[in-house]
């Protein structure tokens, strides 16, 4: 029996460690995100809030990276954070979202800001009984097909799909869908392919309807 590389131990426990802190974040930020969404119901303003944490992320975080960079690192204490906070949003983040950011702030746990986003978009899909739904074809598909998988998915999932297509060239099955962490490339596969099918034969049946109908009769 060989012995162990000490350096291919040393990697498997970097990688065991990063994966506990990816199980830890995501735990952390689903706690957060159950508060939030907890007090923005008590409130009134659930949808209002949703719509503030897209327009966080998409408008201050993705487009100020520098800024992410402030809120996560250890150097920078709460109470700037928190000043800061106010400085970027007093006038355009609600009380409710601007008070919550500063509890992060309070317990340093604005380093999960995404997480905790990703984990309150995900807990208010389920409150709305929405589920998302990735469809990848390797071939573009008509925006009927992708109306026809969900209501196909509508029965299956027992919730409101919610269909994001893309095409993905050279994709081996032509056709792949994945919800969550589920992915169906088997029985769901070949029923678009069979959905495919019939839509060609739908369409070929209809062409040559309208080249009879226009056709003049034999023998004249």
């Amino acid at each position: 029996m060989s012995a162990s590389n000490p350096r291919d131990e040393a990697a498997d426990a970097r990688l065991a460690a990063e994966i506990d802190a990816d199980v830890s974040a995501e735990h952390i930020g689903a706690v957060y995100a159950k508060a939030l969404l907890g007090a923005a119901d008590k409130a009134g303003s659930l949808d209002e809030t949703i719509e503030e944490l897209d327009s966080l992320v998409r408008d201050v975080l993705d487009r100020l990276p520098q800024l992410e960079q402030v809120f996560s690192s250890a150097l920078v204490g709460h109470e700037d954070k928190a000043a800061l906070l106010d400085r970027l949003l007093a006038d355009k983040a609600s009380p409710l979202v601007l008070n919550f950011l500063k509890v992060l702030a309070r317990h340093g746990r604005l380093d999960v800001l995404r997480t905790v986003y990703r984990q309150a978009k995900a807990q208010y899909d389920v409150l709305r009984g929405v589920v998302r739904v990735d469809f990848r074809t390797a071939a573009p598909v008509t925006q009927a097909v992708i109306d026809q998988v969900q209501n196909r998915l509508r029965s299956l999932l027992g919730g409101q799909p919610v269909v994001e297509h893309h095409t993905v060239p050279g994709l081996i099955g032509g056709a792949v869908v994945r919800v969550g962490d589920t992915i169906y490339d088997g029985s769901i596969a070949t029923q678009l392919e069979n959905l495919r099918e019939q839509m060609i034969d739908r369409s070929v049946h209809e062409i040559q309807s309208r080249r009879d109908r226009f056709r003049p009769p034999a023998g004249d």
